[in-house]
């Protein structure tokens, strides 16, 4: 369990803290906006109303003392990189901010985040991958220029084992995982026979994943 700071209760804050709140950390909420502090109080452990760009009020909430900081301000740009640059300045251990665009996450790198993180971006990479292909059903992409790809059987391969397709060999990738009716199965071995009923969770980086799945 963590102890977090969370500013910024927009869309994209809140669902930050109802994740955070189910994966039980102890999250201090900040907004200026009053209804979005109410909006997740039943999720934090302690919210306040306040300016995060304001020194003092930062400083009253002992920044040094979270593990995390996370900067989730998305409309206003000034604030977030204003807000992310006091919290460094202030002591915090680890900051990671949100940034819209490009020149944004360079600014907030700059100016104290040791992290970004690009939800717009991020999303649309997701969406475009996830639904330009058939046989895609989940994609989370690494550092890297790597990726996790949850994909179908190939046709070709079903009726096989892992041992027979030499998968890592041939086509540099990893066999993380299979999934059957959302459970997923970890003890992969050579003797692992791939069904059409199964999903792959595969490792790689993308071109090889490209190539191998042809997607």
């Amino acid at each position: 369990m963590k102890s977090i700071l969370l500013i910024g209760l927009g869309r994209f804050g809140k669902h930050i803290a109802i994740k955070l709140s189910e994966l039980h950390h102890q999250v201090m909420a900040v907004d200026q906006v009053e209804e979005r502090v109410n909006a997740v109080l039943s999720y934090v452990t302690n919210a306040q109303i306040g300016d995060s760009k304001n020194e003092e009020f930062l400083k009253s909430l002992g920044v040094r003392n979270y593990d995390l900081c996370i900067v989730a301000i998305g409309e206003d740009f000034q604030s977030s990189l204003e807000t992310t640059s006091l919290l460094k300045e202030l002591g915090a251990r680890y900051v990671v901010s949100r940034a819209s665009q490009d020149i944004h996450a360079k600014f907030l790198l700059r100016n104290g985040a040791d992290e970004i993180v690009y939800p717009e971006k991020q999303l649309a990479n997701w969406t475009a991958i996830r639904f330009s292909s058939d046989h895609i059903f989940d994609y989370i992409e690494l550092e890297g220029d790597n990726a996790i790809v949850e994909v179908a059987v190939p046709s070709h391969w079903i009726g096989k084992t892992v041992g027979e397709l030499d998968i890592r060999k041939k086509y540099h990738i990893n066999l993380l995982a299979t999934k059957h009716n959302k459970n997923l199965e970890t003890s992969i071995n050579a003797e692992t026979v791939l069904t059409s009923d199964i999903s792959l969770l595969v490792l790689g980086s993308h071109n090889n994943i490209q190539r191998c799945f042809h997607i």
